[in-house]
């Protein structure tokens, strides 16, 4: 990590007064670090409660196509797109858990629900890797780092899901356990980081999340609520009334009475108490707001971590983090890291918070993806043990059904973590991430591709057939994912067995450039991009801009082979070439 590398006067050169700056200057870095990541959890509840506010309600009423939800596929994407909605998987699930306990949802029918939710959840830690764009060496590891997530739950999602409809192991495992085990009504989740961010956060907007389970559920009322609380706190009193009596003028009772009177109270304890604003605009107010805050932050705190971790410190933060254990216990590394992440995450109580914040340190170097990757699997432990917790707080009538979805989220991580970690060959996640990083740094427009075709156009094109009926949806999924299956296999075939393969199969060379390969699509993006941005300043390129362009793209140059006997001069040639046809191009 040439990046890491100690370039400033070492320890031992520097005289009293420099050690003493030296100690004070990290001692400031240490806290305003400290106050950036608290910025950041903070910025992350507001998003969350925005984009409640923008799609909470809509939400709401996805949920209430129960027609809809008997297709698994369809709940899979709608527990994708609630999440989406809401930024929240924890509120996406309590919603699951409301319907399942009012007996509106099966458990069988909210198991794809709860499996989607748990992809949409992922997307946050996408979006804090695309900060990181503008270096093409850390966007290649911090976008690695992010979906590496995204695919563990796609590939679990791909297997578990067929399996769960066939078999309905999920349901059955977790409806033996609960009711094996006489489980009693428990307390609420520890709120452990809420009550550092909560005075903050509260102070600017709180919200009735009732409100969109109580949509979900079909109370007619719900919809004509604001999802922001204006009426705050309920205040009782309680007045003690002696009441005298006197019986034949000898003996005097007296009877004391306990009457309890309630009043309500407004509370200006937030910033939107007493506004006028629907929910949309305070919405898109906050949602603007925390993105900023959100973007500010994290490229402050990626800029602090290159300051800070430098030189021995380097060598020492990745020591500790990327190191196994000594033979023959090496192995247990991974699941120690899983460990910690499941306990990171129930601490800060949110799987966004954490994989997001470890997202930078995977761009910078810091942490590998080799150590990312069990992180982020002990993340989605982490965040269903609160889902458990917050279950066995339901009343006694509720709490089979709560705890039984709740164990289905842990039960379907853990049965992942089978799928994609015990044996090295099956940890897929890991090669499909580090591919989609190379892409994405050679052509950076692909990574915005990739979240709005993952995360938002298939979820909502199979919402869309879903609600045309199944025939449709299969009529049209089917042939779709038949081509894919096809092209995966042959991509397969075409790099390790190739004579399996008919001639004209063995590469793709037949079809047209632009129908594989995305050479020609980046050509075009970039000749958007110029006349959109400096058209008149790209035909008229100067001798001198040409090689101050050299230099910087030699400085960003990247790696994007294993093999070092890449000659460096056809790299450059090829640059060159690209430079050239697209100034071509442009001008025409």
């Amino acid at each position: 990590m040439p990046e890491l590398q100690d370039t400033g006067v070492k320890w031992a050169d520097l005289d009293t007064k420099g050690k003493i700056l030296r100690v004070l200057t990290i001692a400031a870095k240490l806290i305003l670090l400290l106050g950036l990541l608290y910025m950041f959890v903070c910025s992350l509840d507001i998003l969350s409660s925005a984009f409640q506010l923008v799609g909470g309600k809509a939400a709401g009423d996805i949920f209430q196509e129960n027609t809809v939800l008997s297709n698994p596929l369809a709940g899979l994407v709608i527990g994708m797109l609630v999440t989406l909605l809401v930024q929240s998987s924890s509120t996406s699930s309590s919603i699951v858990v409301t319907m399942v306990s009012s007996g509106l949802l099966e458990v069988s029918t909210a198991v794809p629900i709860i499996m989607g939710t748990n992809i949409g959840t992922s997307v946050t830690n996408t979006f804090v890797a695309m900060t990181q764009v503008g270096d093409r060496n850390k966007f290649r590891r911090a976008f690695a780092g992010a979906t590496v997530h995204d695919f563990f739950n796609w590939l679990s999602v791909l297997v578990l899901l067929p399996l769960e409809v066939a078999t309905g192991y999920l349901v059955k495992l977790t409806d033996l356990i609960v009711k094996s085990f006489n489980i009693q009504s428990g307390e609420n989740a520890p709120a452990l980081l809420n009550v550092i961010t909560d005075p903050l956060t509260q102070s600017i907007i709180e919200l009735d999340e009732t409100v969109i389970s109580g949509i979900a559920v079909g109370d007619p009322e719900a919809k004509n609520k604001s999802l922001i609380k204006v009426w705050c706190q309920t205040a009782s009193n309680t007045v003690i009334i002696l009441t005298v009596f006197t019986w034949k003028g000898k003996r005097t009772l007296y009877f004391a009475h306990m009457c309890q009177t309630t009043s309500l109270s407004i509370l200006g304890n937030h910033i939107f108490v007493n506004t006028n604003l629907s929910d949309l605009a305070v919405g898109l107010i906050l949602l603007a707001c925390s993105l900023l805050i959100l973007c500010t932050c994290l490229i402050l705190i990626v800029k602090l971590l290159n300051s800070m971790l430098k030189g021995q410190v380097a060598v020492v933060i990745n020591k500790i983090m990327n190191t196994d254990f000594p033979f023959p216990f090496a192995w247990l590394t991974g699941y120690i890291a899983i460990v910690v992440g499941a306990g990171m995450t129930f601490i800060v109580q949110s799987s966004s918070v954490f994989t997001s914040a470890i997202t930078p340190l995977v761009g910078i170097g810091v942490i590998k993806l080799e150590r990312a990757y069990p992180l982020s699997l002990g993340s989605n432990i982490g965040t269903t043990t609160t889902a458990i917790l917050a279950a066995m707080a339901s009343p006694v009538e509720k709490l089979g059904n709560s705890l039984q979805i709740a164990l289905v989220h842990l039960f379907f991580n853990l049965s992942g973590i089978v799928l994609w970690y015990p044996i090295p060959f099956t940890r897929l996640p890991i090669r499909m991430a580090k591919a989609l990083g190379q892409l994405t740094a050679q052509y950076r427009w692909f990574s915005g591709f990739y979240i709005i075709a993952c995360f938002f156009a298939f979820p909502l094109l199979v919402f869309g057939l879903s609600l045309a009926g199944w025939q449709v949806l299969v009529g049209v999924l089917v042939p779709i994912v038949a081509v894919l299956i096809f092209v995966i296999i042959v991509n397969i075939l075409q790099k390790h067995k190739p004579q399996w393969l008919p001639s004209v199969l063995r590469s793709w060379d037949f079809l047209p450039q632009w129908a594989h390969s995305l050479e020609p699509w980046d050509r075009v993006v970039t000749i958007m991009a110029a006349r959109c941005c400096c058209c008149c300043k790209c035909c008229n390129v100067t001798e001198e801009d040409e090689e101050t362009g050299t230099q910087e793209n030699k400085d960003n140059e990247i790696e994007m082979y294993d093999k070092p006997t890449i000659s460096v001069e056809i790299k450059e040639a090829k640059k060159t070439s690209d430079s050239c046809e697209i100034l071509k191009a442009t001008s025409l």
